[in-house]
């Protein structure tokens, strides 16, 4: 139930000795819950396939580094596309819709062209393109769409944009509560940037088409967690690359009753708040 959950409201402040507990409490969730036997990931390359000749590299260090980098050989086309999912030995693990999960990265777009790349929680109709936590290399962009998801955009709602080449840390909590209209399934979008952090408080989903069979008010079954980038050919040209590094990736299964102070701790939050600049 929701009100056996401790949250932390965004406009709160956490002082350092409560922050030191809600480390220790995360750490605790982490050893207890980790249920799911994430162990890898599963790269999907060329999932847009417009410069079949680029040039793609692929690291794999889960979960300290998983890196795409992708380089047109032409200035004509709209994009590649490419991503990894969260794996059990290299076979991509389908979410279920009441399982809870926390998954956070530090992510970094590098490189002279040009195109987006984030984390994904994408649904079960389209798993290698839809539900996208996006930043965009062109204008900056900061926003959260497509699939299940609740639409949020940092920079429309809270003035922030994404500089090529930067680290950001940034992570989505997904609680299932009930599954029903009256307690549905929420998820929290966090970032940070520099020394400032920023989050789209819970947010809750809409019913969905239980008629699908997937299930509803959630992000349905067989969903699919992970990173993308995506390449902007003719904005970039040829022999530009792209790249995108996401490191220190941190995926668990909190326990319910630590669900909140473990999204913190995981997430190295001194103090989360919802800024208005």
């Amino acid at each position: 139930m929701r009100n056996s959950k401790i949250w932390f409201p965004w406009s709160m402040r956490i002082p350092a000795k409560l922050f030191s507990s809600v480390m220790c409490v995360g750490i605790v969730a982490v050893c207890r819950s980790n249920a799911t036997a994430i162990d890898s990931i599963k790269f999907n390359t060329r999932v847009f396939n417009d410069d079949p000749t680029s040039t793609l590299v692929t690291t794999d260090s889960y979960p300290a580094l998983v890196r795409i980098s992708d380089t047109p050989d032409t200035s004509s086309g709209f994009a590649n596309r490419h991503n990894f999912h969260l794996a059990d030995a290299g076979v991509e693990h389908p979410f279920a819709n009441a399982e809870p999960s926390t998954y956070f990265a530090d992510l970094t777009i590098s490189g002279p062209g040009q195109g987006e790349a984030g984390l994904q929680l994408a649904p079960w109709w389209s798993p290698n393109v839809d539900g996208t936590f996006n930043f965009r290399t062109t204008d900056g962009e900061i926003a959260v769409f497509g699939g299940r998801l609740p639409f949020y955009s940092f920079t429309g709602s809270q003035g922030v944009t994404y500089v090529k080449g930067t680290t950001v840390r940034v992570g989505m909590l997904y609680d299932p509560n009930s599954l029903s209209a009256a307690d549905p399934a929420t998820i929290q979008y966090l970032l940070t940037i520099g020394a400032n952090n920023y989050t789209s408080g819970p947010l809750a989903f809409d019913e969905g088409n239980p008629a699908e069979g997937y299930g509803s008010w959630g992000h349905l079954e067989d969903a699919r967690i992970g990173g993308y980038v995506q390449v902007f050919i003719s904005g970039s040209g040829a022999g530009n690359n792209l790249t995108a590094t996401w490191s220190n990736i941190a995926y668990s299964v909190p326990e319910p009753t630590t669900f909140g102070l473990f999204g913190l701790a995981i997430f190295g939050l001194t103090a989360v708040r919802r800024r208005s600049n």
